[in-house]
């Protein structure tokens, strides 16, 4: 029996039966006997330039030598925090922005709400706190995370969660609209929106949301937070992800793929008019931040990263590869309990149960899980099927092997739940 506890996992079942990686290489990861798997989720969204690069390694390697880790809290600093900061600002979809480094995505999350709701607060706005998020939306589990969420499961069983937060449907932009006018723009500080939703089911936007997201959040005085945690570094086809829907947010959460996961980091892109109340001589100080926040060896690894990614045309393969994706996964409709294939914007795509088998065997999606990896491909569980994003290096030759592993897969799954 195991004594970690593992994150969204079943204490007991995760005790007694873990599955224990070893080793990784390209878009494969090993387990402890030897048994290959196809990383069919770069772990969790993050793996993008693939396992065992040598390259960050050596970078990490060489920064803990000289610093491994400093604070940056008032006016500390490094010099891989600042060659990221400025790397990141250049390629960030608004002119001249500031770059907030903080721990991973969760705490990229609640840094964002919480300098939204501290601008309006400099702008003699005290009383516009309220957030308003989306439907099946993930900004991870910390507080102001968990309540915007817009997954049930996530928020059940916590009390009472962060007050004046608000959800309407993924889909509806004219929902947000109608929810400013309700709650009275006054009240209102901001919206955040994944510019593909992943954790909540990998829904990508309908045709000109965030165009019109944009134009509302303008008209209303109400900040727009792109939560591009999973969307960013490659996964659309650029840096963050919001760039495929041509606009500019206020700010931008990130994490994840920054580093492809080598090592923790996350961050905020901020706007120069959000960060221009915090800017002056005589401005107050934001009194936020996480310990490790601009930690020089995770800036490190994130600089190296980075640059692998541009240098090796790695970033534009989320967008170059979407349809292949969609394309090996898509024969999954041929089998009468799969309801649906989503994708086609990114490297990020899903396969849904159908309704009726989920509400007859709620262990139906697990259970196929299970099949899939036995039968050699990691695959992430969502509550309505399986979500695939593997590696951005992976090659069409084994995005095919993936599509023939969840065909075969499924074929199994169906007969056990016939017989």
């Amino acid at each position: 029996m195991s004594n970690y506890w593992h994150p969204f996992g079943q204490l007991y079942q995760a005790s007694h039966d873990p599955v224990i990686f070893d080793h990784g290489e390209g878009v494969y990861v090993y387990d402890e006997a030897g048994r290959r798997y196809l990383d069919g989720t770069a772990a969790l969204w993050y793996a993008n330039i693939g396992h065992g690069r040598t390259e960050i390694a050596d970078a990490i390697y060489a920064q803990a030598k000289k610093l491994a880790g400093y604070s940056t809290f008032g006016n500390f600093s490094n010099r891989p925090a600042e060659e990221l900061a400025t790397f990141l600002s250049e390629r960030a979809p608004m002119k001249d922005a500031q770059i907030f480094f903080v721990q991973g995505g969760g705490d990229a999350v609640e840094t964002a709400i919480k300098l939204a709701r501290r601008y309006q607060f400099e702008l003699g706005h005290p009383e516009r706190t309220a957030i308003i998020s989306r439907v099946n939306g993930y900004h991870g589990t910390w507080g102001f995370g968990t309540s915007v969420g817009g997954i049930d499961a996530n928020r059940q069983g916590f009390g009472e969660l962060i007050p004046d937060t608000y959800r309407v449907p993924y889909d509806e932009v004219e929902a947000v609209e109608a929810e400013i006018v309700r709650l009275g723009e006054e009240h209102v500080a901001a919206v955040i929106a994944e510019p593909v939703i992943g954790a909540g089911g990998v829904y990508p936007p309908p045709p000109g949301y965030f165009t019109s997201l944009r134009e509302i959040c303008d008209r209303h005085g109400v900040l727009l937070i792109a939560d591009s945690v999973i969307c960013g570094f490659g996964r659309l086809g650029s840096w963050f992800g919001v760039e495929r829907f041509e606009i500019s947010p206020d700010l931008i959460t990130f994490a994840k793929g920054v580093t492809s996961g080598y090592l923790p980091l996350g961050g905020v892109v901020v706007a120069e008019h959000v960060a221009a109340p915090f800017a002056r001589k005589d401005s107050p100080v934001f009194r936020h931040g996480p310990t490790y926040g601009g930690h020089p060896t995770c800036t490190a690894a994130g600089m190296r990263n980075c640059q692998i990614l541009e240098e090796e045309g790695i970033l534009e393969r989320g967008a170059l590869l979407e349809g292949t994706l969609l394309a090996s996964l898509r024969p999954a409709l041929q089998f009468p309990s799969i309801s649906e294939v989503r994708g086609g914007v990114g490297l990020l795509a899903a396969v849904e149960v159908a309704p009726q088998v989920r509400s007859k065997d709620t262990s139906a999606v697990d259970r196929l899980a299970g099949i899939v990896r036995r039968n050699g491909l990691i695959t992430r569980v969502l509550g309505q099927g399986l979500a695939f994003s593997p590696p951005l290096i992976i090659e069409p030759g084994q995005l095919e092997e993936l599509g023939q592993i969840v065909m075969t897969s499924l074929a199994e799954w169906e007969s056990s739940l016939s017989s």
